[in-house]
């Protein structure tokens, strides 16, 4: 989940364009003709410079969460002592922001109804939660979302057995990249304390891991500026070196969200 619309879609859009390329500790691949449909985007959308659109039907807001595409890969994990590789399937729904605001709010519709039933269902392992905001009003509406959400948890019995991945996504800035190796304490605790507090509190230490993330990542290792440039007039981004793309972080919280331990 994301309070940013286009930040989901361009999330998924990323790991889309993840199965075309070639990694020696992993391989990506898009089951549904979604998942194929979103990677091609990646490549039409992404890597020509615009930004991806957000959550629609047909340039309509959604009704219902059913009307929303089923985005399945295969994940496969690569490890040079073991003879099988170890696979996992990825199921995503890209939910529309605004339920998330209006769940912060206590404003409760039909849509988030059905969002609550699927998000806490039994057979639903984790959950993996992107943070965008790293300011004095994210905290404030973070900190908001996250007594709710734990709410809910608890309502539905999920309290004990759903894994919550917490992600600071956008970390390829100057002011976030550096605390990207160590996220609970160098980015949750010094940017969001309060947030991160109510999850500690709330939350088995077993089920609960603070990551950071980049969808656009950097121009190269030793020119770290972000590799994202803001769209006139609009609070959307884009890329800045398309061909320099390299998204960050992307798959660690995956892999512990289905296993359960560090990739």
């Amino acid at each position: 989940m994301d309070q940013g619309n286009r930040e989901k879609t361009t999330y998924l859009a990323a790991l889309a364009y993840l199965s075309e390329k070639d990694n020696q500790n992993y391989q990506i691949t898009g089951i549904t003709k979604d998942a194929k449909k979103l990677g091609d985007q990646a490549q039409t959308i992404i890597l020509q410079g615009a930004s991806m659109r957000p959550t629609e039907i047909d340039g309509v807001k959604i009704q219902s969460v059913f009307d929303l595409p089923l985005y399945s890969f295969k994940l496969e994990i690569k490890r040079r002592w073991l003879p099988k590789k170890e696979e996992i399937d990825l199921v995503f729904r890209d939910y529309p922001g605004e339920i998330f605001d209006e769940l912060a709010s206590g404003i409760y519709k039909p849509v988030h109804q059905e969002f609550i039933d699927e998000c806490f269902v039994k057979d639903v392992v984790g959950c993996l939660l992107l943070l965008h905001r790293w300011d004095r009003g994210g905290e404030r509406f973070y900190s908001q979302l996250m007594k709710r959400f734990i709410d809910l948890m608890d309502n539905r019995d999920r309290s004990l057995d759903l894994r919550l991945a917490v992600a600071m996504s956008k970390c390829e800035r100057g002011e976030l990249w550096p605390g990207r190796l160590d996220p609970e304490i160098d980015l949750f605790k010094v940017h969001l304390p309060r947030t991160t507090s109510i999850l500690r509190k709330k939350i088995p230490p077993q089920n609960l891991r603070f990551y950071a993330i980049s969808t656009f990542g950097i121009l190269k290792r030793n020119d770290p500026r972000p590799n994202r440039l803001d769209e006139l007039g609009s609070e959307h981004s884009v890329l800045r070196e398309p061909p320099k793309w390299e998204p960050y972080g992307m798959i660690s919280p995956l892999y512990w969200l289905s296993k359960g331990k560090r990739m």
